[in-house]
């Protein structure tokens, strides 16, 4: 039998302790201070654990108008343990709370409770019977009589037969009494229970670093963390009259490092790093922390920084607000969001839009969907090359019946029909409430296959986006199909699609709450409605590399080697790596222009702050954050940008033959404000729609072109729509 056991959210941990607190400004600030101990806010989740904090900080207030606060899991512990001493001693000896609380009764009872508690941790049991009791002298009518104090760290439970059965109260208490037993018993008789044959104080706490690594399931982790803290002076002296002084500040700089080096292994896990981390908290040890802050307030995080260092980025941002996870924060790569996975796991919504990310994070995010610790209700891995691999490796975490992700984007992931097959039978399985597939090549078919899915009884989708996704009529009739016989569905977007001549658009629109069909954007899949936004350039020659050639009143360029060999007129702006040229003036609003292009040319938009000299990676088109770029060879289309580059599925507009010199024309049309780059091939009066790249504009953007180093017979001619249009 098992029970899921949710425990206390943000708000109810902090109803709890206005309720424990009636004094509305002392809540306030015991509220404020457990807030700041993320650790202690954390645990919280826990209602017992929230209990034994509240009796600790009403006891310190009692003492008090300003106590100093406990601030680490042990020191809580301790306080704790201290707490429930002096009640004992008042109840059962008629002493007062000044009275010293260790007394042999006292010190016995929690030597024998802390031997039940490790001996019971290590063969990993929570409940024990009247013989294991016996077995570390304790009795039961002895305990009995304790209730009321004991009773709060070790509670007798009625079994299903006549035996009784005992536990304590949370497994955090066994696990503190044991820590306590085991540092007791090396101080007191130097016996090492961990490990027999290390004897020396450093190989002592060591041991237990190396005993909680090699425990596969983590049930050592906590115990760890307690021996550690155990170490501390400030500890130790709380427990004074109960536990041997140690060697105090040397012993706890020995252990620091000795943690710092385990969490640069390499081979180590990063559930190990973040318990490692954790350590370090309890030996008041926030030095990488503090390292990762500086590099945070400076706005940028370096991929290449240690283990450790990642790590400490981790346990940081578990420690803070985990609401939303933007990745782009750090560093927008896909090596960056697989050291940050636990952030992930622990947000509720995860921002990885645009970050150069492959089928290998969704079969990383998929294994984290599927865990019963992930919170993560919001995914967007829009403008992604996912591809369709990518999307089979994630249907197979929102399948699992843990996962609870009620919101996915994939928008602009170059996804086809395949895809759309997928996701049909998530659909009938999952929590999925909103799906966004614009801007992918899924056409009639795929979303025929996706209507399969809608239709089921267990769909719970009631927000569909499918833009720009080449849907006519025909897709159109498979949706109407599909949402009269069953849906949940309450909200369509079939912007951008050619739908002017669909008749069962009145149709759709009643069997939805909202349907957005925008008759101005569905134009823009058509030339003639785009020409209207046509804007003249002409090109800059001072920006193009010394090997090309600008001519023709601006408006072509093309090779030219024997202008390579003078080496004068180096003009600032001039492109010293690449055979590229900028236009001449930013482009605003919406802008369509045409191009006729012969050889292997790049198409591209760029920001006027897109390097010229010095490290070629930050000059070359597509190969920047800088800078969108169509590249066009013999290979067949390809879309760049950030470094990140996919090649276009041939079957969207016809195979590529491998001649040297092909040529071609290009349509191009910018929507600054709405944020889109699409490309269009023009040709045979035919108007094809290649790729759209959406992003976020912040500065004015130039149209720009590069010429294949190796071939001199590429060019490119800036095309006069306007003039066209007259003929």
């Amino acid at each position: 039998m098992v029970t899921e056991v949710r425990g206390f959210s943000d708000e109810q941990k902090e109803q709890y302790f206005r309720n424990r607190f009636r004094d509305e400004q002392q809540a306030t600030a015991v509220i404020s201070h457990i807030k700041s101990i993320r650790s202690l806010y954390i645990m919280c989740y826990i209602p017992v654990f929230c209990w034994i904090l509240s009796v600790i900080i009403q006891k310190l207030l009692e003492q008090t108008e300003k106590p100093k606060l406990p601030k680490t899991l042990t020191e809580m512990y301790v306080h704790f343990l201290v707490v429930q001493a002096k009640v004992k001693n008042i109840k059962y000896h008629e002493g007062t709370g000044a009275d010293f609380h260790w007394t042999p009764e006292t010190r016995e009872m929690v030597r024998s409770l802390g031997k039940l508690a490790f001996e019971q941790l290590q063969k990993g049991n929570l409940i024990f019977y009247e013989s294991d009791l016996s077995e570390c002298g304790l009795d039961a009518e002895e305990i009995a009589r304790y209730s009321g104090v004991f009773t709060q760290v070790f509670r007798e439970e009625p079994g299903l037969y006549q035996d009784k059965v005992y536990c304590f109260i949370h497994l955090t208490v066994q696990e503190f009494l044991a820590a306590l037993h085991v540092h007791q018993t090396f101080f007191s008789s130097g016996e090492n229970l961990l490990s027999p044959y290390h004897q020396s104080v450093r190989d002592f706490y060591n041991s237990s670093v190396r005993e909680s690594l090699y425990c596969s399931n983590g049930q050592l982790d906590l115990f760890m963390r307690f021996l550690l803290g155990l170490s501390l002076p400030t500890n130790q002296s709380l427990l004074q009259g109960l536990v041997t002084q140690t060697g105090g500040d040397i012993i706890n700089c020995l252990n620091v490092q000795y943690i710092k080096k385990k969490i640069n292994k390499k081979c180590l896990s990063e559930e190990n790093r973040l318990n490692l981390l954790h350590c370090l908290n309890e030996l008041n040890d926030h030095s990488l922390e503090e390292q990762i802050q500086l590099s945070i307030k400076k706005g940028h995080i370096n991929p290449s920084i240690s283990p450790a260092q990642w790590s400490a980025l981790c346990f940081l941002l578990l420690s803070t607000d985990r609401e939303v996870f933007d990745l782009k924060k750090y560093h927008a790569s896909e090596e960056v969001l697989l050291k940050l996975l636990p952030v992930v796991q622990a947000s509720k919504k995860a921002l990885l839009s645009d970050c150069n990310l492959t089928e290998h994070s969704c079969a990383a995010l998929s294994s984290l969907l599927s865990s019963e610790s992930c919170t993560l209700k919001v995914l967007d891995l829009s403008n992604n090359p996912i591809l369709d691999s990518g999307v089979e490796q994630l249907c197979e975490g929102l399948k699992s019946a843990t996962c609870t992700l009620e919101i996915l984007s994939l928008s602009c992931c170059n996804l086809t029909e395949h895809s759309c097959g997928l996701l049909s039978s998530v659909l009938t399985r999952s929590c999925l409430k909103h799906l966004d597939l614009s801007n992918n090549h899924l056409q009639n078919s795929g979303l025929d296959l996706l209507c399969a899915g809608l239709k089921s009884a267990p769909c719970r989708l009631q927000s569909l986006r499918v833009s720009r996704c080449l849907v006519s009529e025909e897709g159109v009739a498979a949706l109407v199909s599909a949402l009269s016989s069953s849906s949940s569905l309450k909200e369509l977007d079939l912007t951008n699609n050619n739908l002017s001549l669909c008749t069962q658009l009145t149709t759709l629109q009643g069997l939805v709450h909202t349907l957005r069909v925008e008759p101005t954007e569905v134009e823009w899949l058509s030339r003639p409605s785009l020409t209207k936004y046509y804007c003249n350039l002409s090109l800059d020659p001072n920006s193009a590399h010394k090997a090309l050639s600008v001519y023709e009143d601006r408006r072509r360029v093309s090779h030219n080697a024997l202008k390579y060999l003078w080496f004068g007129d180096d003009q600032p702006d001039r492109f010293e790596h690449f055979t590229q040229v900028l236009c001449a003036s930013p482009l605003t609003g919406r802008c369509y222009w045409e191009v006729e292009w012969s050889g292997s040319v790049d198409i591209v938009i760029s920001y006027r702050k897109i390097r010229r000299k010095g490290e070629a990676e930050e000059q070359e088109f597509g190969a920047n954050d800088n800078s969108w770029c169509l590249r066009i060879n013999s290979e067949g289309y390809t879309v760049r940008h950030n470094k990140m580059q996919t090649l276009l599925p041939s079957s969207w507009f016809g195979q590529m033959t491998h001649s040297l010199f092909l040529s071609g024309r290009v349509g191009v049309f910018l929507d600054c404000e709405a944020g889109s780059l699409s490309f269009f091939k023009c040709s045979s009066g035919q108007f094809t729609h290649l790729y759209t790249f959406r992003s976020t504009f912040m500065e004015p953007l130039y149209a720009g072109f590069g010429l294949c180093w190796h071939l001199n017979g590429s060019s490119v001619s800036l095309v006069n729509v306007r003039r066209e249009e007259q003929y």
